[in-house]
């Protein structure tokens, strides 16, 4: 079912990526990536409905993102105080060592509310490993993708984001020393998932079990979701198996 088609004038005609959908204060908002016609560069926008079926219309004035940055994959997190983030990647392709970032939101999810605040390069987890890429054969680079914020039971905030591991997709954690989207950020050595897989979210099964979506492979148009179960231990996230 399409929940999204742009109307005539819209910002962008390619790279429709990475929608995210949540409820809030009674509405559903859509936070998807987009490739900017003004100046090619990648941007993250918000769109807004009345349903999670749509039909969704743009709510921000185009990218939220920082206009001269390549920015993708942003993604909603609402502080203990109530205040809106996003938070996104500053793209590798642009700065060799991708970024994680995050800023403000006003509390209508339209527009930033100040600066973004890096919170840790690609190469800061022990896990990821350089992307070699025929685009930049000429730099070392570090793939950030697909944050998601939540917070385990025992009030941890944790954040997964995917990178690459000898040429494949990867999924890891990362938590918050402060509880806070600010950090600072201590990356799991290891990561959750290995497998050509990874841009995964968190939810709660039926049964109330602690669940997470992956897609895999990361190859189009193969990729498909697998969901796995994990469980949060010690101030880590850890993989139980396949549901």
């Amino acid at each position: 079912h399409p929940v999204f088609r742009p109307e005539a004038g819209f910002f962008s005609d390619t790279n429709f990526w990475a929608p995210e959908v949540y409820a809030h204060e009674g509405r559903c908002y859509m936070f998807a990536t987009f490739r900017r016609k003004d100046n090619n560069l990648l941007g993250t926008a918000v769109l807004a409905s009345a349903s999670p079926l749509g039909p969704f219309v743009l709510h921000s004035s185009g990218p939220v993102t920082p206009k001269d940055w390549s920015s993708l994959d942003g993604t909603l997190h609402i502080d203990e105080a109530g205040d809106p983030w996003m938070v996104f990647c500053h793209e590798w392709q642009q700065i060799a060592d991708g970024e994680v970032c995050a800023m403000r939101l006003t509390a209508g999810l339209q527009a930033s509310a100040g600066e973004p605040a890096t919170l840790f390069k690609a190469s800061d987890a022990p896990w990821a490993t350089p992307f070699h890429s025929p685009r930049c054969p000429d730099t070392v680079n570090y793939v950030t993708d697909g944050p998601y914020l939540f917070r385990g039971e025992s009030g941890s905030l944790y954040m997964l984001w995917a990178s690459f591991i000898e040429g494949r997709y990867a999924l890891g954690a990362a938590r918050s020393a402060s509880g806070g989207v600010l950090g600072p950020w201590t990356h799991q050595p290891e990561p959750l998932y290995r497998s050509d897989g990874g841009h995964g979210m968190v939810f709660r099964t039926l049964d109330g079990r602690l669940a997470l979506a992956i897609h895999t492979p990361n190859r189009t148009p193969d990729e498909r979701p697998i969901f796995l179960e994990i469980e949060e231990r010690g101030g880590r996230i850890q993989v139980l198996g396949t549901l």
